[in-house]
């Protein structure tokens, strides 16, 4: 870039897949090497301690004003800002819009942007669609987890939640354990479970796909389990529920979503491994006391039983530490293994900063100038 002329990239949709955005197994690689990054520390996030999951736009149950917005079912606006170093180098963030209503337009739940910035003058680099980039990496990071933990013959996956975010989980599965060859799904509707049949059939042939009336049949006999599923906050003993019998031995159960188990087995028997545990003991700072309640992912579970005095900061482990070789990848035969996903802006920034450099390389996308010579000196 030659300043004080600044020109960025504009990627459409279209765009980013052109660019590679799908490529699961370019992005389970770049969440791996994102993971070391972050565990020794060449990273920030938003917030003062750097680990906040974003800032979060939220809207009253009523209003004065008639203009304004109001409560509703994933209403909210957000910004997920991260730098993210290494091979990256890269500074960035998602923003993102959501309201479930947008379906009744024949839109997404969430609509998502991200932006790349130099790190140095903050100048634009790219400005790119970001909800396939999300679903992936979002798929990606349970990816490494299946990569680390689950076993090398495995066969059978169960799913809970027959949505987009059960789809890139799925698609990291097989891309790291291409063993796979029985899918089982719960879902609460019968359109949205035929939509994952037919999609598995499409993406995978020759896997037997079929769907469950219960979590107990999703889960039993299940190599992975993955639960992505929407919930009410609030009240735990409304999440989704897994008894431990169900569970068999040597099994990963991930969750990027509600989740519940008894706290026994939390306590005593299940190993805890989060994705970032920086993460999640910044919201047991910000949402404290009863964390879960709010925020209804295992480790936050896991967290508010530590502050009870319940359980210790030892008997929760992070997937960096395991990828970096500082604790072993099983701590004893056939343990099993909850996984806990909460999401992270410098996932973004990682697998965006890829797809950007693969656009530049490929000629792909529109230039966009923001000036050619600034108007304003600030």
């Amino acid at each position: 870039m030659e300043y004080p002329k600044i020109d960025f990239l504009y990627l459409s949709e279209e765009d980013m897949i052109a660019a590679g955005v799908k490529d699961m197994k370019g992005c389970v690689e770049a969440m791996e090497e994102m993971f070391k990054l972050m565990k020794i520390g060449d990273y920030r996030m938003g917030g003062a301690n750097g680990n906040s999951h974003g800032c979060m736009v939220m809207f009253p149950e009523s209003s004065p004003f008639p203009e304004m917005p109001v409560d509703g079912p994933d209403r909210r606006f957000m910004a997920m800002p991260a730098y993210l170093g290494g091979k990256f180098d890269m500074a960035g963030m998602k923003w993102y819009g959501s309201n479930v209503e947008n379906k009744e337009k024949g839109l997404p739940r969430s609509i998502l942007m991200l932006t790349l910035n130099d790190k140095d003058t903050g100048a634009p680099l790219a400005y790119m669609s970001a909800n396939i980039l999300s679903a992936y990496r979002t798929g990606a990071v349970p990816g490494v987890g299946f990569k680390t933990f689950a076993k090398e013959d495995a066969t059978t996956i169960g799913i809970v939640g027959p949505g987009v975010m059960s789809k890139t989980a799925l698609a990291a599965a097989m891309a790291v354990r291409p063993s796979l060859k029985t899918v089982k799904v719960k879902g609460r509707g019968q359109e949205s479970l035929n939509k994952f049949i037919d999609f598995v059939k499409e993406e995978y042939p020759g896997v037997d796909v079929y769907a469950v009336e219960t979590i107990e049949e999703a889960v039993r006999d299940s190599d992975i389990v993955s639960v992505s599923t929407s919930s009410p906050t609030g009240d735990p003993e409304l999440y989704p529920y897994i008894a431990e019998e169900w569970i068999k031995p040597g099994a990963i159960i991930e969750s990027t979503a509600a989740l519940r188990f008894d706290d026994d087995f939390v306590i005593n028997r299940a190993r805890t491994v989060t994705d970032n545990i920086k993460l999640y003991e910044a919201w047991e700072e910000e949402m404290k006391p009863n964390a879960y309640n709010t925020i209804p992912i295992p480790a936050v579970k896991v967290e508010d039983l530590i502050a009870e005095g319940k359980m210790t900061s030892d008997q929760i482990d992070d997937l960096g530490d395991v990828l970096l070789g500082k604790i072993p990848v099983h701590r004893k035969e056939d343990e099993i293994i909850i996984y806990s996903v909460g999401g992270m802006p410098t996932e973004d920034v990682a697998w965006g900063t890829m797809v950007y450099r693969n656009a530049l390389e490929k000629g792909i996308g529109t230039k966009l100038n923001l000036w050619n010579t600034p108007q304003m000196m600030v």
